[in-house]
């Protein structure tokens, strides 16, 4: 007799694998952790092997368990491709993006006015926070889809949609990058772009010295832009007044962020999957050329 795999609990196992715990799975996928135990009781039965090893507070999965982890995540997916491809051409409800404010100001007035031109219908609720939280926001559900950056350094499977040089930006009518120790405006401790930036100034033996610290791109540009600092920013967040700084000025060449796409698996949705392709459109759209002018 064929065995058939239920969607529902096979979201249910991904959502384990993912977070590590039953508990934690519970909460991502809004149900009791009674009810998930009983879910996987039932996806053990109907593949009739172990899933499943207790690793004291955490469950791993078995070899069956990570085999049968690749089917769920395909066999979900293309449930939602069927249920997307068959909804309604006219969209209606609301979707949820979180955006790094890095990026907001270059990337939202494209992606916002072409997916309220295909679907006016729609409410886009837009929420501008750091990367990490943005992850920890697409795991508790609170957002439907994220852009994040340094995606390298995420245990995520993340779409890769761009690709920028980070480079150390100054102020074109002031010289604060001949100062010594040279002073900088940063993110916050947990931010890659910091971390990156204090590695190659110690690499080179270049004294600094932190002097503003926000998770706010406004805050930090701001600094820059006065002539009290120097920072890092993609090539995106150069404004006018921002002079790019290289190794002749000191500053050793800083390696390429990488943009990505993370999405909620375990409430995906046609509104989801419709403003991602407008996302994936906009950013293609905004070309080297057209940021090396700015």
């Amino acid at each position: 007799m064929t065995v058939l795999l239920d969607i529902d609990q096979l979201r249910t196992f991904i959502a384990i694998a993912e977070t590590g715990s039953f508990t934690k799975a519970a909460d991502v996928v809004h149900k009791t952790q009674s009810a998930v135990s009983m879910q996987m009781k039932r996806l053990e039965e109907r593949v009739g092997k172990p899933i499943f090893a207790r690793d004291g507070r955490s469950s791993r999965l078995t070899d069956e368990g990570e085999r049968l982890l690749d089917y769920a995540r395909r066999i979900v997916k293309l449930n939602m491709e069927a249920v997307a491809s068959l909804a309604s051409a006219e969209l209606s409800g609301r979707v949820r993006l979180g955006v790094p404010d890095d990026y907001a100001d270059r990337y939202l007035p494209e992606i916002m006015a072409r997916f309220s031109a295909t679907h006016p219908n729609v409410e886009l609720t837009v929420v501008c926070d750091p990367s990490t939280d943005l992850i920890d926001r697409i795991d508790t559900g609170d957002l439907d889809l994220a852009i994040i950056t340094d995606c390298e350094m995420i245990n995520r499977e993340t779409e890769i949609i761009r690709r920028e040089q980070l480079l150390w930006i100054g102020s074109t009518r002031h010289s604060v990058h001949l100062e010594d120790p040279v002073p900088l405006a940063l993110g916050r401790q947990s931010c890659n772009w910091r971390q990156e930036a204090i590695s190659m100034l110690q690499a080179v033996g270049r004294p600094f010295r932190i002097l503003y610290t926000s998770s706010n791109s406004t805050a930090v540009s701001a600094a820059v832009l006065s002539g009290l600092a120097i920072s890092v920013l993609p090539e995106s967040g150069l404004r006018p007044g921002m002079r790019v700084l290289g190794p002749s000025d000191g500053f050793p060449a800083l390696a390429p962020c990488r943009i990505g796409l993370l999405r909620n698996r375990h409430e995906a949705s046609a509104l989801a999957d419709a403003l991602a392709n407008h996302i994936v459109q906009g950013l293609d759209n905004i070309s080297e050329a057209a940021i090396a002018a700015e």
